[in-house]
């Protein structure tokens, strides 16, 4: 009988709880067992190591819908990737994962991370190298390469869809701009997708510059005195520092511009999981859990095309752009942006909304 573990690293999302129900119903058909790892890499480093047996029992169904991981990601003042390699014990750190795995007597490994998490997991082998290594990509950034879409992405557009169709209907009745800063850090498909469904008036995304003069006449000049800005968090404006959504509020307000800045933050992370992204986490556990029959290692789960499959960790790894992790000294991370032939883009820009400067 294989005895499988699975943890939730990173950021928490929704479609967390689906991927592990889905997990334990496909192992317990194979009559396998499966081990989850409570808070991540924070469990794995405990002594004893934090886990418990999951069944469909422990885990029932109907928690599957509800955002956040029943297994929790992480928590504060216990030793991880990022203090250990502040405090030079980035060694000693890896060494007592690995031991804690050992602990477990896996064959396989399941982690369900973020573009952070992989890159972590493909840049320190040694500390998997006693199990089988099977990695499914969550996040509501969309930064990781090689898929199409990530565990937990639809739930936050439609979580910022819902926060600006309110929003909305405060600024027409009183005549009032609002900007709204959405996640998604560096990467601005989050914004993108939200903002096109809202039909916004302006869509700024860290990969497309934009010049606030132009922006500013934009909205002086509409034919509405109300309506929604969508900035990702991620945009820089020359020559300020602070919240992009502040910085651009000011500007408007300057213009003599009535406006709000907006913060809808974790709200982004949470709310029940739309049926999309239970589709995708079902997928995903599944090509998961065959890719364990297949004793395939180093690999991650991709939705490709409309079909789920696994690509390697290396690939993943080698067609991000790879930059030095801002968090952990020593370390480095792939990303995925969002394309300038994105097709959104064009959308956008045919039904008028302002997404900078893309000449």
């Amino acid at each position: 009988m294989k005895r499988i573990g699975i943890m939730t690293t990173g950021g928490d999302c929704s479609g967390l709880n689906t991927v592990l129900e889905r997990v334990v119903s496909g192992a317990t058909q194979r009559g396998w067992e499966v081990i989850g790892i409570r808070d991540g890499t924070d469990g794995l480093y405990s002594r004893p190591v934090m886990s418990v047996k999951l069944t469909p029992e422990t885990l029932p169904i109907e928690l599957a819908r509800l955002s956040g991981s029943y297994l929790c990601n992480g928590r504060d003042g216990v030793m991880n990737f990022e203090s250990a390699a502040a405090c030079g014990k980035l060694d000693e750190f890896k060494q007592t994962l690995r031991a804690g795995l050992r602990s477990l007597e896996l064959d396989t490994l399941i982690i369900v991370g973020g573009n952070g998490s992989l890159s972590l997991a493909w840049n320190n082998h040694d500390i998997y190298a006693d199990v089988n290594l099977v990695c499914i990509p969550k996040t509501i950034d969309m930064d990781v390469p090689l898929t199409d879409n990530t565990v937990g992405f639809d739930t936050a557009v439609q979580q910022l869809v819902e926060f600006g169709d309110q929003i909305l209907l405060t600024a027409r009745s009183h005549h009032r701009w609002f900007v709204i800063q959405a996640m998604g850090r560096d990467v601005g498909s989050l914004a993108l997708h939200a903002g096109v469904a809202l039909g916004v008036d302006a869509i700024l995304i860290p990969e497309i510059k934009f010049d606030m003069d132009t922006l500013v006449e934009r909205v002086k000049n509409h034919w509405r005195d109300y309506g929604i800005i969508m900035v990702s968090e991620g945009v820089s404006v020359r020559g300020h520092s602070g919240q992009p959504a502040d910085i651009i509020s000011r500007a408007l307000k300057a213009a003599g511009i009535t406006n709000r800045a907006l913060f809808p933050e974790h709200i982004q992370r949470a709310g029940d999981t739309v049926a999309t992204d239970r589709i995708l986490a079902a997928s995903m556990a599944d090509c998961a859990l065959r890719a364990i029959e297949n004793k395939e290692t180093y690999v991650m789960t991709a939705m490709q095309d409309g079909a789920c499959k696994t690509v390697a960790l290396s690939e993943f790894f080698a067609n991000g752009s790879i930059l030095c992790d801002p968090h952990i000294s020593g370390q480095q991370v792939s990303n995925a942006y969002v394309s300038p032939d994105d097709p959104l883009l064009t959308v956008a820009a045919n039904m008028g909304t302002y997404i900078g400067e893309t000449k």
